[in-house]
């Protein structure tokens, strides 16, 4: 995985207590799910002294789950949506896995090796989680895709 570079007058942290509603308001502001977010997870981005991105792994028992990956719309197009992404695969001690909604997001994700999977190929520990995205996809039409990260990292055990 290539070298994580942010722009000057931004700095990648881990969340503490005293930014868990931030955390939300950024998710919230996403339209994003807003159950199971625990600050101990995420990890954030300020710029300039403001917070603006978050993302976050999710640990379930035979598997992680990337979510809640929010970056600012003023702050788009400069790769922090990529920083975060890849500074959790990074972190990443079990298999990886992701739900995003549409092609935008299922290419963006694409480009840092994660892959389509359908519900069968979902871990034991997610089969329920994205049982329930499955389910939407199908009543209401949501084009919601779960991937799977296939790429090569080092985990640091």
């Amino acid at each position: 995985m290539t070298e994580i570079v942010l722009p000057n007058s931004c700095n990648l942290r881990p969340a503490s207590a005293k930014d868990i509603w931030s955390i939300r308001k950024l998710v919230l502001t996403a339209k994003l799910d807003p159950t199971q977010l625990r600050w101990q997870q995420f990890l954030l981005i300020e710029c300039e002294g403001k917070l603006v991105g978050c993302g976050q792994l999710r640990n379930f028992e035979d598997a992680q789950e990337l979510g809640s990956l929010v970056v600012v719309k003023p702050w788009q197009k400069r790769g922090l949506g990529t920083t975060l992404a890849k500074s959790l695969i990074q972190q990443s001690t079990k298999p990886l896995y992701l739900e995003c909604v549409g092609k935008k997001l299922e290419y963006f994700y694409s480009r840092l090796d994660f892959f389509p999977i359908s519900l069968a190929e979902s871990p034991k520990s997610l089969k329920f989680k994205f049982g329930i995205t499955e389910l939407g996809r199908k009543i209401f039409k949501i084009p919601l895709i779960i991937m799977e990260y296939k790429g090569n990292k080092v985990i640091n055990n």
